[in-house]
């Protein structure tokens, strides 16, 4: 009996079993990500010290590619016309999303039917809703501007001026967008425990001040999962190449391409690949810092009590 007693089961503890279960589970994406994201990162990095035309000709430059994209104007102003875009983006996104996510929250008739159509472009690829939105822009005789002619303001080249034409590409991709974001802001209210509101409502609290003693402390998590994805995605997301590739091709003047644009530019139609790569993993670098200064400041949006 004490033998029986003293001797330690045979086998994997349950522990060392769900490991090794959450690491076949785990294991397609991981590899996935390694082929797919991975693995092409190193190469591009490795490939921004080489010059590569893509037609075999392979030859080592060193820091050439890096040290010439500063001497660069084009592809400086494509980071200038980066940086407004997203600090106009970000921001703009995240207050159309909250506000969306706010207002659907409410018990309101057919809310569910309300849901559905800010979410609906987001079932669109972007090439098309690119498309419908260009047809629409046209000068003079698309719809936008003979709306604005009918009730006497005078249609402008919305897509032709350059002061205009990144305006409206931000109007477009926050539309595309707002919906996809608000379901995200919706899923963290419906995380607040009712429970505070009636609190708040009992201490005569109004709409404004439950908003920001109660709802906005309790989204700090998914405020800064909000902000972080979006800030990626203007960097580097889809919309910055799919809308600009449909509606302006970087222009007019070079004001809307941005430097995944000019990157796709040099690419894919001048054949710089390795100069592409160098000024990639620069983006990549930056964004890296931006992303890291964000997880400082805010603390990964933990409470105060964490």
């Amino acid at each position: 009996m004490q033998a029986v007693r003293g001797s330690r089961p045979r086998g994997l503890s349950r522990k060392h079993r769900e490991w090794i279960a959450a690491s076949f589970f785990l294991l397609p994406d991981m590899l996935g990500l390694l082929i797919f994201l991975g693995i092409p990162m190193v190469m591009a990095l490795g490939m921004g010290f080489f010059n590569v035309d893509g037609f075999g000709n392979i030859t080592f430059v060193g820091l050439q590619n890096y040290t010439a994209m500063f001497s660069d104007a084009q592809f400086m102003g494509s980071l200038r016309v980066t940086l407004l875009y997203i600090f106009l983006f970000v921001p703009g996104l995240f207050v159309c999303s909250l506000f969306l996510a706010i207002l659907v929250k409410q018990k309101i008739p057919l809310v569910g039917v309300f849901r559905s159509m800010f979410f609906l472009p987001n079932v669109v690829s972007l090439v098309v809703v690119g498309f419908v939105w260009k047809f629409l822009l046209i000068d003079k005789i698309g719809l936008i501007n003979q709306l604005l002619q009918m009730v006497g303001i005078s249609g402008n080249s919305w897509l032709g001026d350059p002061k205009l034409a990144l305006g409206t590409i931000l109007v477009v991709t926050i539309w595309f967008w707002m919906g996809y974001y608000m379901v995200i802001f919706l899923a963290g209210l419906q995380e607040i425990s009712p429970e505070y509101y009636e609190a708040a409502r009992l201490d005569g609290a109004g709409h404004w001040s439950t908003f920001r003693y109660v709802t906005w402390p309790l989204l700090k998590p998914t405020s800064f999962f909000v902000l972080l994805v979006s800030l990626v995605s203007a960097v580097a997301g889809s919309q910055g190449f799919d809308l600009i590739f449909v509606m302006t091709q970087g222009g007019p003047a070079n004001s809307t391409s941005l430097g995944i644009f000019y990157i796709y530019q040099q690419a894919f139609q001048f054949g710089n690949y390795g100069y592409a790569a160098a000024m990639a993993s620069f983006l990549v670098v930056i964004l890296l810092v931006a992303t890291i200064l964000m997880f400082t400041v805010t603390k990964g949006g933990r409470f105060e009590f964490d």
